[in-house]
């Protein structure tokens, strides 16, 4: 086939909104104007700062997301493919360059609106502008809320995680509506890298809601939680806040620190307070 009569190759680069009505929309109108072939790339970002735990549920959401996407496409007649990689989206783009053939005649990015955007408070479009040199990119805006997508809850949490009211709290907000949760246990000791506790913790959260259905993933973070949430919001799409703690000031450092006023403020998103008991992480634990 030539390079006349072969479908347009358009390049998507997307994750979270991957499997967004606007995108797919997009998608349709390319099609109503010739034959398109469509490859989907979605980038899993590593955190900035601490590690994940059980990486692969954020791969895992991201392939239930494209495969999605890909079914509802081919079933309005557009060839598409697609695959998921740890990769910053730039460098996903200058990677599929090298690997797909034929190259892209176009791309298209698509992000949350600008104020839930960590790919925009980056500027990655405009990165992947200089990186497409002459190829077009279009930047596509999927509100995920307006369409009825899940909402992205973060769990501000560390020696209180595994116990039963924050637990709890995570299984009815599940229930209320579609929801994504991303745990933040922050770090002991920030000169220390191992955190057996915390992770084992962790651990046993993610793997207890993810056997109910919950869609979960925790990471170690940064050991101040005011710092780990922002960036946090700063870096993904935050929806909405649970800070989790021990009763009281005289029990709590983090709402001696006025944790929960200061993210109210500064991340602009609700947030719920959750009090959890002293001594019940430990009991779990030593039952588990």
């Amino acid at each position: 086939m030539t390079g006349a009569d072969r479908p347009r190759h358009v390049l998507v680069v997307a994750n979270e909104t991957v499997a967004g009505k606007s995108l797919t929309e997009a998608l349709d109108r390319r099609a109503v104007d010739g034959a398109i072939r469509v490859t989907v790339v979605c980038p899993i970002s590593q955190p900035r700062e601490g590690y994940v735990v059980y990486q692969d549920t954020r791969r895992a959401a991201a392939r239930r997301r494209l495969d999605r996407t890909l079914e509802l496409l081919r079933a309005h007649g557009i060839a598409a493919d697609g695959f998921v990689v740890d990769a910053d989206p730039v460098e996903a783009v200058r990677d599929s360059f090298a690997q797909l053939v034929p190259p892209p005649d176009e791309i298209v990015v698509s992000t949350h609106p600008e104020e839930r955007s960590g790919w925009l408070r980056r500027h990655v479009v405009e990165r992947v502008r200089s990186v497409a040199g002459e190829i077009p990119v279009e930047h596509v805006v999927v509100d995920l809320q307006r369409e009825g997508g899940p909402a992205n809850v973060l769990v501000i949490a560390n020696e209180t995680v595994v116990g039963s009211p924050l637990l709890d709290r995570i299984r009815q907000r599940a229930r209320q509506s579609p929801a994504s949760f991303l745990i933040l246990s922050p770090q002991s000791d920030p000169g220390v890298s191992p955190h057996p506790e915390a992770e084992r913790r962790l651990r046993l959260v993610v793997g207890l809601l993810r056997s109910e259905g919950i869609d979960v993933h925790g990471e170690i973070a940064h050991p101040d939680p005011y710092t780990a949430a922002v960036h946090a919001a700063r870096d993904e799409r935050v929806d909405e806040i649970i800070v989790s703690t021990f009763p009281g000031t005289k029990l709590s450092s983090w709402l001696r620190g006025n944790l929960v006023e200061r993210l109210r403020k500064d991340t602009g998103v609700p947030v719920e307070h959750v009090e959890g008991l002293p001594g019940a992480s430990r009991e779990i634990l030593e039952v588990m």
